[in-house]
């Protein structure tokens, strides 16, 4: 769920990007919120079996500690870019997230992988 969620971001962002009209754009973000919908629940469900019954109570607490400080953070970091220079770029913002994203969850998985 985690990687269709992540795929649907990636093609939001492609439709931004694209020099389509703005029903496309509108489209790419409605995309990027759906992709985003199934990430958190999916992550939070899976930690036990992914860390352990023992260690899932303090895991889910740190995964909801982290999502709050992105919340709270993220925006405003854009709107720091935005002001220095344009808009324009949120879509190149969402992508280096998405990038970030993609990378620590692959990490994530490999690692927890190996000490199953």
């Amino acid at each position: 769920m985690v990687r269709i969620g992540q795929g649907m971001i990636l093609l939001g962002i492609a439709a931004m990007l694209l020099p389509l009209p703005n029903a496309v754009t509108i489209v790419g973000l409605v995309l990027v919120g759906l992709g985003c919908a199934p990430i958190y629940p999916c992550i939070i469900h899976t930690t036990p079996e992914r860390f352990g019954a023992q260690r899932s109570q303090a895991m889910i607490g740190a995964q909801m500690a982290f999502a709050y400080v992105g919340i709270c953070l993220m925006p405003p970091l854009f709107g720091w870019i935005a002001n220095l220079s344009s808009t324009s770029l949120l879509s190149v913002y969402l992508l280096v997230i998405l990038a970030v994203m993609t990378i620590m969850h692959e990490m994530s998985l490999r690692r927890t992988r190996a000490a199953l």
